[in-house]
């Protein structure tokens, strides 16, 4: 049986602006980087043992017409000055044998730091009930990342990839997108 499991992994973003939908997307997977590629979209399991590289590493892998699995938030709007954000989180256990969490959020209203904080705050509760561990949800996200993400004890590893754009003041389609992009050898 064919097992494809990515063994490194980088995160991106971009925006695009553009009377067309479709190509403000074009746009936005340009401003990434990713443009070049075929896109294969994926759920949300950080395989075990993946390496996070760079940006700039990953863009250097790849070749056109690449068949590359990406876990992608995207948003868009032709409505000038509305704020759009997508974003991606990440929560790595500690043990980088076990699997993690990648969480996927877009919508609309927030910057990119609290779309960004969304998408990790997700990526690890999703990770933490698979640990056992009890994330209070009626704490900020803030709080209850120092006490299992920071310090000597520290669980589980999270970060994340956020942007966020106003719709452009033309009425163009404005999309955003952020991805975490899974390298298989």
């Amino acid at each position: 049986m064919l097992k494809i499991v990515p063994k490194q992994m980088f995160f991106t973003k971009g925006v695009g602006h553009h009377r067309n939908k479709l190509q403000s997307f074009e746009l936005a997977l340009r401003d990434a980087g990713i443009e070049k590629c075929n896109l294969v979209t994926i759920s949300s399991i950080f395989p075990p043992d993946c390496k996070i590289i760079s940006k700039t590493e990953g863009l250097k892998l790849l070749a056109p017409g690449q068949i590359l699995f990406v876990v992608m938030a995207r948003e868009n709007t032709d409505e000038p000055s509305r704020l759009v954000t997508a974003a991606v989180g990440l929560a790595q256990p500690k043990d980088k044998k076990q699997y993690g969490y990648i969480s996927e959020h877009h919508g609309y209203g927030q910057n990119a730091r609290q779309s960004g904080d969304f998408a990790e705050d997700l990526a690890a509760t999703m990770l933490a009930s698979t640990l056992g561990i009890e994330l209070d949800p009626d704490k900020a996200w803030d709080e209850r990342k120092q006490h299992y993400v920071a310090g000597r004890d520290r669980l589980f590893i999270s970060r994340s990839v956020a942007k966020a754009a106003h719709g452009h003041k033309n009425g163009l389609w404005t999309t955003v997108l952020a991805c975490a992009v899974m390298l298989v050898d």
